[in-house]
């Protein structure tokens, strides 16, 4: 059983935390000999060094936090010391980003693919249903997305049974906290360089992390590639954003590296605001855009009116960049992600016989539901398998006695609705103990480890400009949790010590 703690708040200075329960798991950093004044000291640095560094977020009590810049900020949720995570599988999830991107990319431009293994899906979904009808008008008008930029996130875990690294999903919208992930290895780092001696470990072994840079370049050079100087990048955004700063980051880092300007606007405002041009130049607030690029739309709460919807279109038969297009979004959605893990389907997609077998070496289990000896065997054990519907964004997951329940239902009912869900195997990465933080608050417990690592790819017609890996997110969460978001509350953000 993981061990807990109670939470005690920052008092004048001080962070109590007091252990109820011990734990059994393996302990590659021994949080246990760590002197309770050092943690406080610790946790009152790490306090201080985010507020002045921008590791912030938008404090949920503060009305205006998530709307306006500046007001009612809180750090955002770290852990106080670095994840351990072997060097060698961070260097095989560093050389699978660039496969995948490529993979997304050859899927992508495979409608018939995308159409055939969604169209089962449509009818149980009614999101996918939208999504896909809008690839769908795409073909029709013959629309062609000469340059094609993605910007992704594959997301891993350690499978402590199997000692693998194994693929959980992959992202292709709105891959978040790339501006903060960076700074809480920044953060690691200089408290590791102040109090490593004390703790016994090296503030070297943490490794950089240049994902907000990275990205940020990557768009840029696809803003080049747009070619139209008066062109500005659209953050397409939700109306309240308590993760608003994550993005700024980005912001940020294109105006001052760059000098290419940004502009934020929701789906609402989009198609109150903005018009096609004859040629399919997409203008909005009377600012050509030269690239859409999508922190949220991602969920059906974020297309309450055909407001949305209309502005989605629109976009998508502009001229302008989209990052993802409806193709890419498709091919990200978690039922391509099963039918690529079937026998000789990678094959469609890809020649290297080394590229296809380096990734089906990181596929967990994956099954469609029309599996009836997979199905069976999660009724009958269902705590080894996860239930998930087409849904991003951390919190739409089904675990436990609810995967058995669930499947039951959908046996009684015999409809199509089936078709909405995948099974996956779920994974068991190891357990150890460390100290959280979280709204001024530290605790210590026993948690588990996601490793995601962003990748960067922008094609102009058959030329391919970039394709490389960009850094890493590491997210910790409680053991006793099954979701892993961090923005959706069920996590915080880590860095990696490498081992």
């Amino acid at each position: 059983m993981p061990q807990s703690s109670q939470i005690l708040p920052l008092n004048r200075g001080k962070v109590g935390v007091r252990e109820t329960q011990e734990g059994s798991s393996r302990r590659p950093i021994n949080v246990d000999g760590i002197d309770q004044e050092l943690v406080e000291k610790m946790v009152y640095d790490a306090l201080a060094w985010s507020s002045i560094h921008g590791l912030v977020v938008g404090d949920r009590s503060v009305q205006r936090s998530s709307t306006v810049p500046g007001v009612g900020m809180v750090h955002a949720p770290f852990a106080l010391l670095p994840m351990p995570f072997p060097k060698s599988q961070l260097k095989q999830a560093y050389e699978l980003a660039p496969i995948f991107n490529e993979l997304v990319d050859r899927v992508s431009l495979d409608a018939k693919f995308l159409q055939d293994s969604l169209s089962r899906t449509k009818i149980a979904d009614p999101f996918t249903s939208r999504l896909v009808d809008i690839h769908s008008k795409m073909l029709e008008i013959n629309k062609k997305e000469e340059i094609r930029l993605g910007l992704h996130r594959s997301d891993y875990m350690l499978d402590e049974q199997t000692k693998l690294l194994l693929q959980i999903e992959m992202n292709t919208i709105s891959s978040s906290f790339e501006g903060l992930s960076g700074l809480v290895g920044k953060l690691h780092r200089s408290l590791l360089s102040y109090y490593g001696e004390f703790l016994g470990l090296d503030f070297k072994r943490i490794p950089d992390n240049a994902s907000v840079s990275q990205l940020s370049a990557a768009l840029a050079r696809a803003w080049t590639e747009y070619n139209n100087p008066r062109a500005v990048v659209l953050f397409v955004v939700q109306a309240e954003e308590r993760n608003m700063y994550d993005q700024h980051w980005l912001s940020i880092m294109l105006k001052e590296k760059h000098n290419i300007s940004t502009l934020r606007k929701t789906l609402a405002e989009i198609d109150a605001e903005g018009k096609l041009l004859p040629d399919g130049t997409l203008v909005v607030s009377g600012q050509v855009i030269g690239i859409v690029y999508f922190r949220a739309r991602y969920t059906p709460t974020d297309y309450p009116s055909e407001s949305e919807w209309r502005a989605r279109l629109f976009m998508e038969r502009s001229s302008a960049i989209k990052c993802p297009s409806i193709s890419y979004r498709l091919a990200g959605t978690k039922k391509i992600q099963q039918e690529l893990a079937k026998p000789n389907v990678l094959e469609r997609f890809l020649d290297d016989k080394e590229d296809i077998a380096k990734l089906r070496k990181c596929f967990a289990g994956l099954w469609s539901l029309d599996d009836s000896n997979i199905v069976r065997k999660a009724i009958e054990t269902p705590e080894l398998f996860v239930m998930k519907p087409q849904r991003e964004g951390g919190g739409n997951n089904i675990y436990g006695n609810e995967v058995r329940e669930t499947l039951i239902k959908l046996q009684k009912e015999g409809s199509e609705a089936n078709a909405s869900y995948i099974l996956m195997q779920r994974l068991f990465p190891t357990v150890s103990p460390t100290f959280l933080v979280r709204e001024g608050i530290c605790y210590k417990d026993g948690v588990v480890s996601e490793l995601g690592v962003y990748g960067a790819y922008l094609r102009n017609n058959e030329k391919v400009i970039l394709n490389d890996q960009c850094g890493y997110l590491m997210r910790t969460k409680l053991a006793s949790s099954d979701e892993g978001g961090v923005a959706a509350g069920f996590a915080v953000l880590d860095s990696l010590y490498l081992t």
